[in-house]
């Protein structure tokens, strides 16, 4: 069993779409349901007089004209009741973390303790909201609860009846307004290191662990990065690199590789040429970048029985030398020379135990999910002092190349022999 002997099960929640994440939250039977099917012009989420119906958040994809594609999430009532209702209440809090903006509906002039509880997890995550006081053909916004409101900074507020059917425009201008726009315009992956006309190569291994017949994301997002920047992308696998920088004498602007094979391209990239990974290039594009630099060297602290994490952001079929499972915790653990204890959590689920009882934490690329879901899913780390790295920077360390791996983001210069 060696260093897996005390891994725990691993947590299998699929990771959200990249795309703008907008939830939906407040009271049951506040018509959170039926907001979502007046936006989406369909019947795509269960509406009844009774309730409770919506249990687990539920994610419905929907294109707004003149700003591009989001995901709706609707939620379970805030106010649920039995045990049931109070695991589907953590639910929904826990779904805060990793949305863009929320829609808070309220009803008849009501704010109290639950929507108290909500507008407390906005700000901890940082999190734009909007307020709709929904059924106003019941009872109508009074001007002192628009006030209350007011106090509390909502990115917009607006009454809605299912009576009138222009003001799901109204809101949707809203919401275009209130959506960050990091959410869904994020820096270029790697066109501030290169510049018209460069070739960039991008060395691909194809093994055990490539999906069939595709690349994977991380490499189509580097490649479609390269031709919007107007540059030349060369894609190779690793046992190519000397035949071509032999035979066409080319010198690359960059040089990309994937992770897991560093060694084999550090030795066969020329010092003088640039290379980093597909991981960095997503750490420093949706990741909390300036954290791992300072967490990364803390690997060379490890100590006996500390615990390691390592969060995968999406579900994939594990093999047997997987990159989070196995490579990772086997470089790890020979580099220290410790015995460690790993464990591995896919997907966004809540941890199995305190962040505290962690001594690092590795985060993946997160291709799949949201610059603000890497944030806020590293975000108890990073403010109880654990350090936290990605699996790119931290297999460049243990491989002993991680100065060149991070130079062209931090401006090192680096020599022939000047690894940690």
């Amino acid at each position: 069993m060696g260093i897996f002997a005390h891994r725990i099960p691993i947590a299998m929640q699929k990771g959200k779409e990249s795309k703008p994440h907008i939830g939906i939250y407040g009271r049951r039977n506040n018509g959170k349901s039926s907001l979502i099917n007046r936006l989406t012009g369909q019947n795509v989420a269960i509406v009844s007089d009774f309730a409770g119906t919506t249990t687990d958040p539920v994610k419905k994809s929907f294109e707004i004209t003149g700003f591009g594609p989001v995901v709706l999430v609707d939620t379970a009532g805030i106010d649920d009741t039995g045990e049931l209702g109070l695991k589907r209440i953590e639910k929904t809090l826990q779904s805060i973390a990793h949305i863009d903006l929320a829609i808070v509906v309220v009803t008849v002039n009501t704010w109290g303790e639950y929507e108290d509880i909500l507008l407390a997890e906005f700000r901890k995550t940082d999190t734009p909201f909007i307020v709709v006081h929904n059924k106003s053909d019941i009872e109508k916004a009074t001007d002192k609860f628009i006030n209350k409101v007011s106090t509390f900074h909502p990115s917009g507020f607006i009454e809605l009846s299912c009576l009138d059917n222009d003001q799901p425009n109204q809101l949707i201008e809203l919401i275009k307004k209130a959506i960050p726009e990091s959410s869904y315009r994020t820096p270029t992956l790697l066109g501030d290191l290169i510049s018209y006309g460069d070739i960039v190569l991008l060395i691909t291994p194809i093994d055990v662990e490539a999906p069939a017949g595709r690349l994977i994301l991380p490499q189509v997002q580097a490649i479609r990065d390269v031709l919007d920047n107007d540059a030349l992308a060369v894609v190779l696998k690793e046992r190519e690199i000397d035949t071509f920088l032999r035979k066409t004498q080319v010198k690359p602007a960059l040089a990309v590789t994937d992770s897991q094979i560093f060694f084999k391209a550090d030795a066969s990239i020329p010092r003088d040429i640039p290379l980093t990974s597909f991981s960095i290039l997503l750490a420093r594009f949706k990741g909390d970048f300036d954290n791992y630099l300072r967490g990364t060297p803390k690997i060379s602290e490890l100590k006996d029985g500390n615990r390691v994490l390592l969060l995968e952001s999406c579900n994939h079929h594990v093999s047997c030398d997987d990159i989070g499972r196995v490579k990772i915790p086997r470089w790890l653990s020979n580099f220290t020379g410790k015995q460690l204890e790993f464990e591995v959590v896919a997907g966004l689920d809540a941890l199995p135990r305190d962040i505290r009882e962690y001594s690092l934490v590795i985060q993946c690329g997160g291709c799949m999910i949201t610059r603000k879901q890497i944030i806020n899913r590293l975000r108890p780390a990073v403010d109880a002092g654990i350090p936290v790295t990605n699996y790119g920077m931290a297999i460049a360390y243990v491989q002993g190349i991680y100065q060149r791996a991070i130079a062209p983001f931090t401006g090192s210069n680096i020599s022939k022999t000047d690894y940690l």
